[in-house]
């Protein structure tokens, strides 16, 4: 009877607390269960756009693919760009936007369309890391921006892409880096720094015959 009367109490104490708990506990295992549903959803989404993303970044790969020496004709060319805006539009938050549009950047210079060109470049800078978890991949972000500082001199704008190349750590960029800030003291008339600079991309490492030749052609120092 004891324990008839333990088994009864007990029973009554789990209404009680079912009466006053258990709607709460239900509503949370919806809320988890839709969430986790969502969650694998998302991820389900996620690796759907990923490979579309990846398909259309392969295609620009193969049509960038030409025999040394040889130029990429204006049909695939005009396609590389396409393509870059579409992951720029589409698929704007996968990396593969961003080193899509390094290379209609490079069909723009290319083509001679140096301010489109910038545009691009620049979008890269303005979007370091997006979407879910994004990172930032510095070795993109150094890239780009070595680049572009190259667009803008060759714009004509020196003081400006001084300004762009003295605002960036070089970390393993230090070759590049050089000779470009190299280039924008001699566009600027300021050989002495021109060749300080020349030479401190070679002790970083850079041995490029074109390096040499910019060294080797700059004027007296007076």
């Amino acid at each position: 009877m004891a324990l008839q009367a333990a088994e009864e109490e007990t029973i009554e104490a789990l209404k009680k607390w079912w009466q006053e708990n258990g709607k709460g506990l239900m509503f949370a295992a919806v809320a988890v269960f839709v969430g986790v549903t969502g969650w694998l959803a998302w991820e389900n989404s996620t690796a759907s756009q990923g490979e579309t993303a990846s398909d259309l970044y392969e295609e620009i790969l193969s049509l960038s693919l030409v025999e040394e020496g040889a130029e990429l004709v204006d049909a695939d060319s005009a396609r590389i760009i396409i393509l870059a805006e579409q992951l720029r539009a589409d698929h704007r938050s996968s990396v593969y936007a961003k080193f899509a549009s390094l290379f209609s950047a490079q069909q723009q210079v290319s083509a001679g369309d140096l301010a489109v060109a910038e545009t691009h470049l620049q979008w890269i800078l303005d979007n370091p890391g997006l979407g879910f978890m994004a990172e930032v991949d510095e070795g993109l972000i150094l890239t780009a921006s070595l680049r572009l500082g190259r667009v803008i001199l060759a714009q004509g704008d020196a003081e400006r892409a001084l300004t762009l190349v003295n605002n960036l750590d070089p970390q393993s960029f230090e070759g590049g880096l050089g000779e470009l800030r190299g280039d924008i003291y001699v566009a600027l008339g300021r050989i002495v720094d021109a060749r300080d600079a020349y030479v401190a991309a070679q002790q970083s490492g850079s041995s490029s015959d074109g390096l040499r030749m910019k060294l080797d052609n700059l004027p007296d120092e007076s």
